[in-house]
């Protein structure tokens, strides 16, 4: 028989007969609910099929693809089939092949950027490239950024080269180039990079993941040859997570389908929770607008989850205007419908150490009961919100895993933060002091460093000593000089400083003082935002005298912290956050954190409008639909912020799900303090009702919390209350002056 990828002149039914290993099997379909095989049979025109978490999709587009080929509807090759991880596309091909042999080998199967580069190494020379164009990786654009910042004389510190490749990478999502910019932007230093950057990357004859995508759309549009030679070689498209494709890939599959129109998205608009990576939920909800003869199929049958979780989460989900609308049920046949339908319990605990506490101690119990530790996840908004449950776990020797990203202590910003704190406990630290002495950018290059080096060693001293009595005896001069002589005094003032002030405003201060904290929020990323929000919680760890009396002390902690190592390796806990949990499962899952200003997030609250907290409640949604048989969703009454205690309001999602869905054990209540009368005299009247109650009843609910309440003062203005102290003062952040504590009896409610 002729290789798979050498089988264009041959049709499928010739295959068919030539050999007994690839002849069709029809009995996959008897598989399929009433549902599943109506969108598997609908092969013809454009099909939205709309599957909730759960239900199935992936066999049906798998089983949808063997169909098209086992019914000799079209060759392998003239099937599109786009996916957005690697992972997903091996899984489906897998399954095709299992279905129908070998066959499924020659279909055009795989991500949207392998799919792409294979058109656009085919026609290189269209986008102005040769066919062997490299592909930069993210450290790559990094350094081409910062040269062409250095040969314009842009200062880094103000537009760090991270934010500007991701701000590069979202305009290219949006298949905009630099000759779409409007007149009145061209002059802004990120649009003259972003001309400057693509000029550079045509002389290196290279690409970026952004360009892989939006340079084949490129070539399809001015290209009416190129153009209709894939038209005619589509037939089938098919796409997955169609809720997370950005406007160029959305563009893309809609080009290629205007010939044959057999366009079939296979997606869940409940699940779109990407738009900072550029997803756009609007592709899905036009999709009947962009083709008004397109049918659309529900897939509504869960086989995953229990009736109370199920319910749980279409309730929810239910607050959101911007959807097209299903509902979550349990499948008949479904391995949750023979479970004991458990309530979800709601705990409300006093403090995120409790927080910990409760959920290590309900792993311990599971595991010596019923489950595997691999069984359970935990699943938080934010990466900082895991330092505690990781602490909690190494101290109650439970074997976890965090996904998608490192640990707590080894990431990037903590490394660097501690490296700080490393050589003012220690200035003989060469390591640490070379691993931060240009970062922030100092001008302090390599070959600067091994003169210091070398220095050092030809003397006798420490890198630190060295730099001393370098700036001492004037051995460097210029820009290096000035640079290295005021690092020097801000190591000497904090090692002077870690003998008179607390530990959290000593790592604060260190922070602020050495430019890192200025670095990240200049940067203006995602992703500078989540390390500013790891190096809050770290000064949070900071704040505990009793533990951490030194800064000693608190290094001996991280160190014995990171020298753990568990035991058992194959069976562990999953730790990660909710973006990180799309399209996993777990028999339970623990959700942490569900409480206002942190989820939702107050980003959210504050910055994104509608369309943000509808994000949110679907981020809570997919959250949900995680669990098959045990869920807890645990809020917290007061945590750490900035090193100070903050009372906190139970997140808005929970008053959203049915009561009779939750059992509710409130642990905090006979902890926490009521706030004094004249505060509630002031403003009790415009708190909102909570879930914090004495006992796992619905009984008369309290209203102790005001976190989020818009207030007014004569003199500062407009604020937001952040939390209330027991001495009757409040924590407001004033829109135009900031943070700022006053009393209540100075605040009236805007």
């Amino acid at each position: 028989m002729s290789n798979i990828f050498d089988l264009e002149e041959t049709s499928v039914s010739n295959m068919y007969d030539n050999t007994s290993a690839l002849k069709p099997r029809f009995d996959f379909l008897d598989t399929l609910n009433v549902e599943q095989r109506q969108a598997v049979e609908a092969t013809e025109g454009p099909l939205l099929v709309l599957s909730g978490a759960g239900t199935g999709k992936t066999r049906v587009l798998t089983t949808r693809l063997a169909y098209i080929l086992s019914q000799g509807k079209a060759n392998p090759w003239n099937c599109l089939v786009v996916t957005f991880t690697n992972r997903a596309a091996k899984e489906m091909k897998a399954r095709v092949e299992e279905m129908i042999g070998g066959v499924a080998s020659a279909v055009w199967l795989g991500t949207f950027h392998s799919m792409c580069v294979k058109i656009l190494r085919k026609h290189a020379e269209l986008a102005g490239l040769k066919a062997n164009f490299t592909i930069l990786d993210e450290d790559d654009q990094r350094r081409l950024i910062r040269q062409i910042l250095q040969a314009e004389g842009v200062d880094e510190k103000k537009y760090p080269p991270q934010g500007l490749v991701e701000k590069i990478s979202r305009l290219k999502d949006k298949n905009i180039t630099p000759d779409k910019i409007t007149q009145e932007f061209k002059d802004n230093v990120l649009i003259g990079v972003y001309r400057q950057y693509q000029a550079r990357l045509k002389e290196l004859n290279a690409v970026d993941f952004g360009d892989i995508l939006l340079l084949t759309l490129e070539i399809l549009m001015k290209n009416e040859d190129v153009l209709a030679h894939y038209q005619e070689q589509f037939k089938y498209i098919m796409v997955d997570e169609y809720q997370d494709t950005n406007v160029t890939q959305y563009l893309f599959l809609r080009l290629l389908a205007q010939k044959n129109r057999n366009l079939c998205c296979v997606g869940d608009d409940d699940q779109s929770i990407y738009s900072w990576r550029g997803a756009e939920i609007e592709n899905i909800l036009r999709f009947e607008k962009d083709f008004s003869d397109a049918q659309v199929i529900r897939l509504e049958q869960n086989y995953r989850s229990t009736g109370n979780i199920l319910r749980a989460a279409s309730n929810l989900i239910a607050h959101n205007e911007g959807r097209l609308g299903k509902t979550l049920k349990v499948a008949q046949n479904s391995p949750a419908g023979g479970r004991e339908n458990e309530k979800i319990r709601v705990v409300s605990v006093y403090s995120g150490q409790e927080e910990a506490a409760y959920v290590a101690r309900e792993i311990e119990n599971l595991h010596r009961t019923e489950q595997h530790y691999a069984d359970m996840a935990v699943l938080v908004r934010t990466a900082a919100q895991m330092r505690e449950f990781e602490e909690r776990f190494i101290k109650e020797a439970i074997s976890y895993q965090v996904v998608g990203g490192p640990k707590f202590y080894e990431r990037l910003e903590i490394r660097d933060a501690l490296a700080y704190f490393r050589v003012v406990a220690q200035p003989n630290d060469d390591l640490a002091l070379e691993r931060i002495i240009n970062k922030p950018a100092r001008k302090i290059g390599d070959k600067s460093v091994q003169k210091f080096r070398d220095y050092a060693y030809e003397n006798h001293l420490s890198l630190l000593e060295a730099l001393k009595e370098m700036v001492k005896n004037q051995l460097i001069s210029g820009q290096l000089l000035s640079a290295v002589g005021a690092l020097v005094a801000k190591f000497e003032s904090w090692q002077k400083a870690s003998k008179e002030v607390k530990l959290d405003v000593l790592a604060e201060r260190i922070l602020e003082e050495s430019g890192y904290f200025e670095m990240l929020k200049n940067d203006g990323s995602i992703e500078a935002e989540g390390r500013i929000e790891n190096l809050q919680e770290l000064i949070n760890v900071m704040s505990d005298e009793e533990n951490y009396p030194s800064l000693e002390a608190f290094l001996e902690h991280v160190s014995l912290v990171m020298e753990a190592d568990d035991a058992v390796r194959t069976n562990k806990v999953m730790l990660m956050t909710l973006h990180s949990a799309k399209g996993l499962e777990f028999e339970t899952v623990f959700l942490a954190g569900w409480e206002e200003g942190l989820f939702p997030h107050e980003r959210a609250l504050n910055e994104g409008g509608s369309a943000a907290l509808e994000e949110e409640r679907r981020l809570a949604y997919v959250a949900i639909t995680r669990a098959k048989q045990k869920l807890y969703i645990l809020s917290a009454y007061s945590r750490k912020v900035f090193g100070q205690w903050q009372n906190n309001q139970p997140s808005r999602f929970l008053n959203e799900i049915p009561s009779d869905c939750l059992q509710i054990s409130n642990m905090a209540y006979a902890t926490y303090q009521k706030p004094k009368a004249n505060f509630e005299k002031h403003i009790s009247h415009s708190c909102q009702n909570v879930y914090y109650e004495p006992d796992e009843t619905y009984g008369a609910r309290q209203k102790q919390n005001y976190k989020g309440m818009r207030v007014y003062h004569a003199s500062f203005g407009y604020g937001t209350l952040m939390s209330v102290e027991d001495d009757d003062k409040c924590v407001v952040y004033f829109d135009k002056l900031g943070r700022k504590k006053i009393y209540a009896s100075y605040l009236r409610r805007a």
